[in-house]
């Protein structure tokens, strides 16, 4: 699935995400890729208000951005780009919770998430899908005994040809 999301309008919903910090953007796509990695997805970000000689097109692996010029809006931006999808653009999903926007994505047909629908999923994916480091089990006395026995057969001398 490919998402076109508002970036800076899906930044506050995400817990722990503020638009006051400088990295908010990369903070972002540190959250999407995951996600996206894990419902075998990419996204399409569009961020405005870019500083000058930031503005462009930037690749984060399963998250392209696009920093859309401080002359012009992100929501502009996503809705040009949805004009030149033409009909492809219902094979994609808008997350936006501007009206503007979302009504561009409805005239080419597109699925429609707000941005707190979307943030929804994507906690609700982390809270399920959550990183757990394996537990180290504890050797057995007799396994502690047989790795003893394993080293003391050499004594204080080093196996065969090893300097110590």
């Amino acid at each position: 699935m490919q998402y076109i999301i508002d970036g800076h309008n899906l930044i506050p919903q995400i817990r722990g995400l503020s638009l006051r910090d400088l990295d908010d953007e990369q903070a972002l796509v540190e959250v999407l890729t995951p996600f996206l990695r894990a419902t075998s997805s990419r996204a399409l970000v569009f961020f405005d208000k870019a500083a000058q000689g930031h503005e462009g097109k930037r690749n984060f692996g399963l998250v392209h951005a696009v920093f859309v010029p401080a002359s012009q809006s992100a929501d502009a931006a996503i809705e040009n780009h949805i004009q030149k999808l033409g009909t492809s653009a219902r094979n994609q999903t808008l997350v936006s919770s501007d009206r503007r926007v979302r009504a561009a994505g409805r005239s080419r047909y597109m699925s429609i998430l707000t941005s707190a629908e979307f943030a929804q999923k994507i906690q609700a994916h982390a809270e399920t899908h959550t990183t757990q480091t394996p537990v180290e089990q504890k050797l057995t006395p007799e396994e502690i005994a047989q790795w003893e026995e394993l080293f003391s057969q050499y004594g204080n001398q080093p196996p065969d040809g090893l300097i110590p």
